[in-house]
C-alpha cells in the first residue's frame, strides 16, 4: 500500500459478556424524541440578507465557484428559515464558473490564471503525497534539488475564469458577501472601483481597496474611489427582515496567513483595535437606525489557530538521512554556531538567544530552518571571512512553539539557488512563512479585542442582534477532535472523508458550512425564542477524494 496517504480506521469494541444462566431479556420500543414545531419567534425571515466576506459568500478551496456557492453559509441558513417562513428563492450574485478564479495563486498581469484548489496525486500510485492543487494549472518540472514532474491539472479540474460582471438583476440580491475584505472595505466606495489595473510591487497601489468580487455586482460602482456605492450601503439597500452579520475575520486572518509580515509585497497588514471598535462600531450603528425594523444575528471571530491552514505542516517537517544531517552540519551548522559564540563573547548576544539559534540537524525530523524578525541582526558583523552568512542573519531553526502556514508547503524542500541552498534545510525561509509564538499571541489578542468590540455592539442593540459564538464552536471541534451529528462525523482537518475545510485549509467545505450555519442558527433560537431546525451535516459534501493525472 502506498505510504503517506490518506488513511482511515475503524475501532471496533467487542462487549464480551459471560454468565452461566441464560438471562430473560425484555424487549422495550427505542425511546424517541419529538423535534419541536418549527417557529420563527418573534423574528421575521421573509426577507433574508446577508453581509459579510468569504465565508458568508461560500468561498471555498482558495475560490469562489458554482458548488461551492451554492451552499454558501447564507444560503444554508436560507434554506433552514423556508421552514419558519422565509422566502423559497435566495438570490446570489452568481459566478458561473466550475472553478473559479483563485486570487491567491492567480497572476493576471502575467496571463496566469488559476482556479480552486483540489486534492491532487500527482503520481498515481507512485510515492509523491496527495496535496492542494490549483486548477488550470500547467505542467511543471522542477531540476533542484532533484527531477519531479507535476501534470497538468486534469478535467474537470482543467479551467478556471476571471471573475465577470454579474448580469442577472441586482435589485433582487440577498447575499451582499465579498470574499477577502477588509472591515474598512464594507464602508468605502472604493472597493467597487475604479479598478488599478495591473499594479506589481513596490509600485504603489492607487486603489488598494477595490476588489473585482464587489465591482462585479455593484449596484453604483465607483468611478472615481470616492463617489457610488458601498458594499453596507447595497445591503442595507436591500431592506432586509432579517440579517447575517459577518465582518472582520479578514482584518487579522489575512495578516496571520502571510506569516505576520504585513511589509512585504504580498503581505497584509493587521487592523489596529481602536480602529476596528470604531469601523464596527459605526457599521452596526448605521444598520440599525437606517432600517429600524430588522432583527439579526452576528458572528464573532473565530482564533486562526483552529484552522487547519496553521498546524497542517509541523514545525518539524524537514526530513534528512543520517548522509544529508552530516553534510548539513559540517558545511553550515559547525560555522554559523560558530559564528555565534564568537557574538556572545563580543557581547552582541545574549547566551539565551545563541541557543535559540544553534542549528542541529539529525537524522530524521528537523526543525525548519527560518528567518525571526525578533532576533538580532548580525549583518553588520557578517563580513570577511563570516560573509557567506550573511543569508542568515536572523535565521534559527523552527521549534514547537512556532506554527507553518500551509503555504509554506509550496516551498519547503525547494531550492534557492542550487542543492546547497535548499529552503527550510540549508537556507531560511521568510518572515511570512513561520509564526512565532511572539506573534501568534498577539494575533489572538488582536482577535479578543475585535471580539470584545463585536460584543459591545450587539449588547448595545436592544435586543435586536443574536450573537453567534463561532470562535467557541471552531475551538470545540479542534479540542474535541470529532463531531458527530446525523449519523455524520466530522473533523478539524480538510482530509477526507471526514474533514470539515475545504482544500485551502482555512475554508469550510459545504459541510463544514452546514456545521457553521447551525451555530448562527442555535444563536437565533436563544435570542428570538425561535425554533428553526438545524441544517443536516448529512445533507451537504465533504472535500472529495485526491484526482489522479
Amino acid at each position: 500500500m502506498k505510504r503517506n496517504k490518506i488513511f482511515y480506521s475503524v475501532l471496533l469494541t467487542v462487549l464480551m459478556l459471560g454468565s452461566c444462566k441464560q438471562e430473560v431479556i425484555t424487549l422495550e420500543p427505542p425511546s424517541t424524541v419529538t423535534p419541536p414545531t418549527p417557529s420563527k419567534g418573534n423574528a421575521d425571515f421573509t426577507k433574508f440578507i446577508a453581509i459579510g466576506n468569504s465565508f458568508v459568500a461560500g468561498m471555498q478551496a482558495q475560490a469562489l465557484y458554482n458548488d461551492a456557492q451554492s451552499n454558501s453559509l447564507a444560503r444554508i441558513m436560507a434554506k433552514q428559515f423556508e421552514q419558519v417562513g422565509g422566502a423559497t428563492s435566495f438570490n446570489q450574485p452568481d459566478i458561473g464558473s466550475v472553478n473559479g478564479f483563485n486570487p491567491i495563486s492567480s497572476k493576471p498581469c502575467a496571463g496566469l490564471i488559476l482556479g480552486r484548489l483540489f486534492l491532487f496525486d500527482p503520481d498515481g500510485s507512485g510515492p509523491r503525497t496527495p496535496a492542494p492543487a490549483a486548477a488550470k494549472a500547467p505542467a511543471v518540472t522542477t531540476t533542484c534539488p532533484s527531477t519531479v514532474t507535476t501534470p497538468a491539472s486534469p478535467a474537470p479540474f482543467n479551467t478556471a475564469d476571471m471573475p465577470g460582471a454579474y448580469t442577472g438583476d441586482k435589485s433582487k440580491l440577498n447575499n451582499f458577501a465579498v470574499p477577502l475584505i477588509y472591515l474598512a472595505q464594507a464602508l468605502t466606495p472604493a472597493t467597487g472601483g475604479p479598478n488599478p489595473g495591473c499594479v506589481t510591487c513596490p509600485t504603489p497601489n492607487p486603489n488598494p481597496a477595490f476588489t473585482p468580487y464587489y465591482q462585479r455586482f455593484a449596484s453604483n460602482p465607483s468611478a472615481n474611489g470616492t463617489t457610488g456605492s458601498t458594499i453596507l450601503g447595497d445591503a442595507l439597500g436591500a431592506a432586509g427582515s432579517f440579517y447575517l452579520i459577518w465582518l472582520g475575520f479578514d482584518d487579522v486572518l489575512l495578516y496571520a496567513a502571510t506569516g505576520a509580515d504585513g511589509q512585504s509585497c504580498g503581505t497584509y497588514p493587521m487592523t489596529s483595535s481602536s480602529t476596528f471598535s470604531a469601523q464596527f462600531s459605526f457599521a452596526i450603528n448605521t444598520m440599525l437606525t437606517t432600517n429600524t425594523a430588522f432583527k439579526g444575528v452576528v458572528g464573532n471571530i473565530p482564533d486562526f489557530t483552529s484552522l487547519p491552514y496553521f498546524y497542517t505542516v509541523t514545525w518539524n517537517a524537514i526530513t534528512l538521512d543520517a548522509a544529508t544531517a552530516a553534510t548539513v552540519t559540517t558545511s553550515l551548522a559547525n560555522n554559523y554556531n560558530a559564528f555565534l559564540d564568537g557574538m556572545v563573547q563580543a557581547g552582541v548576544i545574549t547566551s539565551s538567544e545563541r541557543d535559540l539559534r544553534k542549528l542541529s540537524y539529525n537524522a530524521g525530523k528537523n526543525g525548519i530552518l527560518m528567518t525571526d524578525e525578533g532576533l538580532t541582526d548580525l549583518s553588520p558583523y557578517m563580513a570577511g571571512p563570516y560573509a557567506g552568512l550573511l543569508p542568515y542573519a536572523k535565521a534559527r531553526q523552527s521549534n514547537s512553539t512556532d506554527l507553518v502556514p500551509l503555504a509554506a508547503g509550496s516551498i519547503l524542500g525547494t531550492c534557492f539557488a542550487g542543492p546547497t541552498a535548499v529552503y527550510g534545510v540549508s537556507y531560511p525561509v521568510g518572515d511570512q512563512y513561520i509564526l512565532t509564538s511572539t506573534e501568534t499571541v498577539a494575533i489572538l489578542s488582536r482577535t479578543a479585542e475585535f471580539n470584545s468590540a463585536i460584543a459591545n455592539a450587539v449588547a448595545a442593540s436592544n435586543g435586536r442582534l443574536a450573537l453567534a459564538d463561532v470562535r467557541k464552536a471552531y475551538n470545540d471541534l479542534l479540542t474535541n477532535k470529532a463531531y458527530v451529528s446525523d449519523g455524520v462525523m466530522i473533523t478539524p482537518s480538510f482530509a477526507p472523508p471526514t474533514g470539515a475545510f475545504s482544500e485551502d485549509g482555512i475554508h469550510p467545505n459545504s459541510r463544514g458550512y452546514a456545521y457553521t450555519a447551525n451555530v448562527f442558527i442555535s444563536a437565533i433560537n436563544s435570542t428570538f425564542s425561535a425554533a428553526i431546525p438545524k441544517a443536516s451535516l448529512a445533507a451537504y459534501s465533504a472535500t472529495a477524494l485526491p484526482a489522479n493525472p
